[in-house]
């Protein structure tokens, strides 16, 4: 079990009402360089609400979130990414006009806030942004795609230019929210083979309903039933806790 005080991301009593509605309520939550910290639960748990006050872009309203043992927890989302907290969404956000290259190029531009084209060059003739963004693909594997119009990239593809996209912002912590959504067999083993990869260097917060996926890459889980976390662990505990079988896995992963 990796050590709490090591933790890329510790979250305290997070807490996030919309008038008497309690939409996510008191969650601890350690993610670790290292892990894919996988968060289960029925739509309606509150895990897209958990990604976005990890994420910066919806304030909570109780707890606390350290980044790198620094309290960010009132830091606004742009602040928090340059931080070091990437994240996808569960639609697709990209540029479908640009180049997947000149899509991780302009995210490696928001990260450099105060880039050198800002003085004396235009900002597509950044060598540095250049160079993140060409990395990022390579991260990615998207290397052989880099001149691809982003919108003629296969559904899978689009989904690893997001993933490339974050890393081209230098993140410590990814929050990947259900990037698996709408995969095929083999799309689903591409891009679990890439959070693999990732997770050395990185700390990953996984959101997604592929059960069989999740138990397959996820070296921690997270169960979420009515904004509440009941149960964290290894996928073996998760799967032997009765209460997790009862509210969410059902016989299938007993």
């Amino acid at each position: 079990m990796a050590d709490a005080g090591n933790a890329l991301m510790r979250v305290r009593g997070l807490t996030r009402r919309f008038g008497g509605l309690t939409a996510v309520g008191g969650v601890d939550m350690d993610l670790h360089e290292g892990e894919v910290h996988a968060v289960i639960g029925t739509n309606g748990a509150g895990k897209s609400t958990l990604v976005n006050m990890l994420s910066g872009e919806l304030a909570a309203s109780a707890g606390r979130i350290e980044l790198s043992g620094r309290d960010v927890t009132r830091m606004p989302q742009p602040q928090r990414a340059r931080a070091g907290v990437g994240r996808s969404y569960q639609r697709t956000t990209i540029f479908p006009e640009f180049s997947a290259l000149e899509n991780c190029r302009l995210a490696a531009q928001a990260q450099m806030a105060h880039g050198p084209w800002m003085l004396w060059q235009p900002a597509g003739r950044c060598a540095a942004s250049l160079d993140r963004a060409q990395a990022a693909l390579a991260g990615a594997g998207l290397s052989a795609q880099a001149q691809t119009v982003a919108g003629a990239l296969s559904h899978g593809a689009k989904r690893q230019l997001e993933v490339a996209m974050c890393l081209a912002m230098g993140p410590r912590v990814l929050l990947l929210d259900e990037p698996l959504a709408g995969m095929g067999a083999e799309e689903t083993g591409r891009m679990l083979a890439l959070l693999q990869q990732l997770k050395r260097g990185h700390a990953l917060l996984l959101v997604e309903h592929d059960m069989d996926a999740v138990f397959r890459i996820a070296d921690r889980i997270t169960v979420m039933v009515n904004g509440c976390v009941v149960a964290t662990g290894t996928p073996a505990q998760i799967r032997a806790d009765p209460v997790v079988r009862t509210a969410y896995l059902g016989e299938d992963h007993a």
